[in-house]
């Protein structure tokens, strides 16, 4: 975690969405070496995105702006969820064939 920028050392959803980022960014690889790009493509841009808006929260102008991002946050999060269930469906498929 030592990349991470120290001012939110303490902050866990920060942190987590971090650590998730990388995961993500790992997990992306994987699929585009198996062929699989387009899934690939947009797991990588809403899995990334979900950090993405987390940090800018932390910077917001007011409370309404704080929770506007994080729904944003959640909404990417929710798209990413949406993207690892046709991985699912797709490794399924592959290995029946």
């Amino acid at each position: 975690m030592s990349s991470l920028n120290p001012r939110y050392q303490d902050n866990p959803i920060v942190k987590h969405s971090y650590e998730f980022a990388l995961q993500v960014i790992g997990y992306c690889e994987i699929l585009d070496k198996s062929g699989k790009y387009v899934v690939a493509k947009q797991v990588l841009r809403s899995g990334t995105s979900v950090g993405a808006n987390i940090r800018e929260a932390q910077n917001s102008e007011s409370k309404a702006d704080f929770i506007h991002k994080m729904k944003i946050a959640l909404k990417e999060a929710d798209e990413t969820e949406y993207w690892f269930f046709y991985v699912k469906i797709l490794i399924t498929l592959t290995h029946k064939n």
